[in-house]
């Protein structure tokens, strides 16, 4: 019996323990590394080439991981691993490649359930419109969605994208706690998401777009096409 080859990456020790016992007893299902952050998932992902990585979207330096899966999507199949999942964050999620999205509290056997059909090809991400949008078509839709981010807020976007909490964020933009929350509110009401987990998946998946002189080339872009 063919096993599934599993790379777990989350940067709580406890969940990595949990998701391990779990996979650990099924007899389909090989776990072959534990990473605590992106740039070892990154690098056991290349090495190892496993059929699945679990992902926990929050972990600092992950913003290399969407772009890797873009460039060779059938090697690994992503399944993003959440604190929760809200359904207008999906999008956010299917640009960055995402083939599953798992809530954290999830019952073990549905995790299960769903990783062995995603290991069979399938993408469970639910249809997010009266018909299935491509991932090139929700890529493109968060890309124009990027253009009416100001520079300070794709400064943000970046820097949740790295794991940084808003304290963390704040000293290193040299700017409030409170003046973070604001710019959180404004990037998702403008991305037209819920949380911080979704704008991470939103980052890195358009890792080029999220600093601030690619801001200004896109703003620059769009007042050439509306002149034209």
């Amino acid at each position: 019996m063919r096993r599934t080859r599993v790379v777990i990456a989350d940067r709580h020790p406890v969940t990595l323990q949990g998701l391990s016992r779990v996979l650990g007893a099924q007899r389909d299902f090989k776990v072959v590394a534990h990473c605590g952050d992106g740039a070892s998932c990154l690098n056991a992902i290349r090495i190892l080439i496993p059929d699945i990585a679990i992902v926990d979207i929050s972990m600092p330096g992950v913003a290399g991981l969407a772009r890797f899966n873009s460039e060779h999507p059938a090697a690994t199949r992503l399944v993003l691993f959440t604190p929760s999942v809200e359904a207008r964050d999906l999008r956010a999620f299917a640009a960055a490649g995402a083939h599953a999205v798992i809530s954290k509290d999830v019952d073990p056997g549905v995790l299960v359930q769903i990783l062995r059909k995603v290991a069979d090809g399938q993408r469970l991400l639910p249809e997010l419109s009266s018909r299935k949008r491509t991932i090139q078509e929700e890529s493109a839709i968060g890309e124009e969605a990027l253009t009416a981010l100001t520079d300070r807020e794709c400064q943000i976007m970046r820097l949740v994208s790295e794991g940084l909490s808003n304290k963390e964020i704040g000293r290193r933009l040299n700017i409030a706690d409170g003046t973070i929350k604001v710019h959180l509110h404004n990037i998702f009401q403008k991305l037209d998401i819920g949380n911080r987990t979704a704008l991470a998946a939103l980052a890195i998946a358009h890792t080029d777009d999220t600093s601030p002189s690619a801001s200004r080339g896109a703003k620059a872009r769009r007042r050439r096409d509306h002149r034209g």
